[in-house]
């Protein structure tokens, strides 16, 4: 008979733990979150929902990316051997100012130090500060903002 309050009070825990992620998940479709985590008394919970990063880009980076690409291989095999090429160290999306509406980093023709921020690369809701590894003037820019980027893509010449 000892064992019956327990097995009430698992199942009642057990109730309150389904209630609690129930309202976690309607708290996601609310906000648009894609994950909350949450922990009390001892008890950690996190709900997450899968989300395609494909899916949320917006239809106009799309048509972009898709015309140079007949013309990309060869002209990105040339950049990458430029002696003054800055290739991406990370896979994400670069951003060529802080925030949107604000001033670029850097613009064709800018002077750079050592060590300035280029970009930024957004790599798993992380906003990684790209430097200048030399100094010179920036000659291009390769990459559009709000590009997505692979590891090694040419970024930016600097001459």
């Amino acid at each position: 008979m000892a064992r019956q309050p327990d097995d009430k009070t698992a199942a009642q825990t057990k109730s309150d733990d389904s209630a609690l992620i129930r309202e976690l998940a309607l708290l996601l479709d609310e906000t648009n979150l894609t994950e909350i985590e949450i922990e009390r008394a001892g008890l950690r919970v996190r709900v997450a929902r899968n989300v395609s990063i494909a899916a949320s880009m917006p239809p106009s980076h799309q048509p972009a990316a898709a015309a140079p690409a007949a013309s990309a291989p060869v002209d990105v095999a040339d950049l990458a051997k430029h002696p003054g090429v800055v290739p991406s160290p990370m896979v994400g999306t670069a951003y060529w100012a802080s925030e949107p509406g604000a001033k670029p980093f850097v613009e064709v023709g800018s002077k750079v130090s050592v060590g300035q921020t280029l970009l930024i690369i957004e790599a798993m809701k992380t906003m990684n500060q790209i430097p200048s590894t030399r100094a010179g003037t920036v000659t291009q820019i390769l990459v559009e903002d709000g590009q997505p980027v692979e590891f090694g893509e040419p970024l930016v010449i600097i001459e």
